[in-house]
């Protein structure tokens, strides 16, 4: 037996879709151990949002004007103390780059091993186990926790809806340890300027990745979005390239998307891009490798060469759409 602690994650007020992901991940764990499943809520002036995290038996509930905003050294601290009073079996945290900030240093202060990028965890014969995604979702390294230990479960692992539960839980407000003397505070939240599209509104997206190869190549997946009525998004390295701005990035450091559709042209699928995408209705992926990451979470692929199926399917589009 043992507690199940989730971590829960908040952005300007409200609980991020991840958290509830978190929820069911740990209820499917606590009753896999016969434990319980607790949820770490920090905040500030939130405590009528804690009830919306009905999937736990018990809310462990901080508020303090310093937990307004996400400072990594401030939550750090409160997460620590919670994790030292309670001794939970395990603490499942989101692998976004808000939950990697706490983490690995979690761990690292505990004394406990870090499991990142998991996609399933789960309990047998009361031992803690996680399936974790490595070397960019190429391979899949099943770990056995034989103590307690901290998991980062990746985006999009987990239906939101099993953990988004009506219920009263037990809350408890957690003593605070001393929060002064921090050397990092949060000065303001910058808006990103205003986006040609919404890729996040979009119900047809054409994502393209390092395969398609040259960014003069970029006219034939505009083609093909303009055929369907959709838009071009991108993974990160086309963006860190300058190919597409920053509005047009998908995954972990760009937008979390949900289309219809969404056509992977080129992009091989590293877990940092699917948490952005893999809730989309229907993948279509594109690729020259046939073991690439993204086939396993889409519901078509094709392998060949990029270029040439994207200039076949906007033919076959252009031809379909004339003939009514």
């Amino acid at each position: 037996m043992g507690e199940v602690l989730v971590v829960a994650e908040r952005f300007r007020g409200d609980w991020t879709e991840v958290t509830f992901e978190l929820l069911a991940a740990g209820r499917q764990l606590a009753q896999g151990l016969g434990g319980t499943l607790s949820v770490a809520a920090l905040g500030h002036g939130t405590t009528d949002q804690v009830r919306a995290l009905g999937a736990a038996d018990r809310v462990l509930y901080a508020d303090a004007p310093e937990l307004e905003a996400f400072v990594p050294e401030v939550h750090l601290r409160v997460l620590e103390a919670v994790v030292r009073s309670r001794q939970p079996r395990a603490v499942l945290v989101a692998n976004t780059s808000t939950g990697m900030d706490l983490a690995a240093p979690l761990a690292a202060r505990l004394g406990v091993p870090c499991v990142a990028y998991c996609r399933r965890v789960w309990a047998e014969d009361g031992q803690v186990l996680a399936q974790s995604q490595v070397y960019g979702g190429k391979l899949v390294a099943e770990v056995v926790l034989e103590g307690p230990g901290v998991l980062a479960v990746v985006a999009g692992s987990y239906p939101a809806e099993a953990g988004r539960v009506s219920g009263s839980p037990a809350v408890e407000e957690i003593p605070l340890p001393p929060l002064e003397g921090t050397r990092t505070r949060f000065v303001r939240f910058v808006e990103p300027e205003a986006a040609d599209v919404d890729i996040t509104r979009e119900e047809i997206l054409v994502a393209v990745g390092r395969g398609i190869g040259d960014r003069e190549n970029l006219g034939l997946a505009e083609e093909l979005a303009a055929a369907l009525g959709g838009a071009v998004c991108a993974s990160r390295p086309l963006v860190d390239n300058g190919w597409l701005p920053k509005n047009r990035q998908v995954g972990k450091s760009g937008l979390t998307v949900k289309p219809k559709l969404y056509l992977a042209a080129g992009i091989s699928g590293a877990p940092e891009h699917l948490e952005g995408m893999r809730n989309a209705e229907l993948i279509v992926a594109i690729n020259t490798d046939p073991k690439a990451p993204i086939f396993d979470v889409a519901h078509y692929g094709v392998v060949g060469d990029v270029l040439e199926i994207l200039s076949a399917l906007t033919e076959e589009v252009r031809r379909r759409k004339a003939q009514g």
